[in-house]
């Protein structure tokens, strides 16, 4: 099972899937392979047999993965007081390795069919105003060069959009300074073209400017840089967030994608047509966008229940 899941997993390398994906399938089936190691004893049906000589092999036979050793598995997640996203993903991850397998051969039946995970409920994003943005805006300290580096970043995330992934990802040929045009290439590596404001492309191009005269960069295709001169990671990015989100003095559970979801919601109120927004998020489906209107109705409506003379 082992060295099926090592393979499944080149397979996705080869589909250009994201490091981050890689690594949570990776833990996934770590745990999942854990649960199995420990619990050598679980009581047994003809189509299960888990009391196995395991010391015989670093590898667990593939004929382990049956519906009933997936149904135990969910039921232990459970019992073990986990959330129902970890859960849901965690049986998203045995989903797409068993039908890897399928694919290959190496099993004949998909034992993940007809499992569902628990109902996730739906949950509306929460931008924040556009004053809050900009106070945020204003925490780096632009005379040095990291907090020059994030300015560029906070720009760049209101600007156009962007998930944590893809900003990390530019490298300094997909900027054109000329056209305010930058080039993103979103999950699985689906590229898409989009404009940047005037605003932070004067950021964008000071930093450049800065970085070269720095001579730091060992990374010489990266944009956005860490202090070695390598190209910084999505957790330097969120610790960063986080240090401004202190400073700054704002409240609530406010993050890099909270970005995403404000600008989403501001182009919406400020007219933008819903497929448009959908190609500037990288969305894959309409649906995924059509939140947002929620969102605006949401907000909307509480404007009018505390501005109205009527409404308190």
């Amino acid at each position: 099972m082992i060295s099926a899941f090592y393979s499944f997993l080149d397979s996705l390398k080869a589909k250009s899937v994201s490091l981050h994906t890689l690594r949570n399938y990776s833990i996934d089936f770590s745990k999942f392979k854990e649960f199995i190691e420990t619990h050598k004893q679980l009581p047994t049906t003809p189509k299960i047999t888990l009391h196995m000589k395991f010391q015989e092999t670093s590898d667990l036979p593939l004929s382990l993965l049956t519906k009933d050793l997936i149904r135990l598995y969910i039921s232990y997640l459970i019992e073990q007081g986990k959330s129902k996203r970890t859960i849901k993903r965690r049986l998203s991850t045995l989903k797409s390795f068993s039908r890897y397998c399928l694919k290959m051969q190496l099993l004949f039946e998909d034992p993940t069919e007809n499992i569902q995970g628990p109902k996730l409920p739906k949950e509306l994003p929460s931008p924040i105003s556009y004053e809050q943005v900009e106070i945020l805006m204003t925490m780096p300290d632009v005379s040095k060069y990291t907090g020059l580096r994030d300015r560029c970043l906070l720009e760049l995330f209101y600007s156009s959009g962007l998930r944590l992934s893809e900003i990390t990802a530019i490298n300094r040929q997909d900027i054109d300074f000329e056209a305010a045009l930058i080039r993103i290439f979103g999950k699985g590596k689906k590229e898409r073209v989009l404009p940047v404001t005037p605003c932070a492309i004067r950021w964008l191009h000071h930093y450049l400017y800065h970085s070269e005269r720095m001579s730091i960069q060992k990374d010489t295709q990266a944009f956005f840089l860490n202090r070695f001169g390598t190209r910084i990671s999505p957790r330097s990015i969120d610790r960063k967030f986080q240090h401004y989100l202190q400073l700054s003095g704002l409240t609530g559970n406010i993050t890099p994608h909270t970005i995403r979801h404000t600008i989403a919601t501001h182009w919406l109120e400020n007219g933008m047509d819903l497929k448009t927004i959908q190609a500037l998020l990288g969305h894959s489906s309409l649906e995924t966008t059509t939140i947002y209107t929620q969102v605006s109705i949401k907000l909307k409506k509480h404007t009018h229940e505390t501005s109205h003379p009527l409404g308190k």
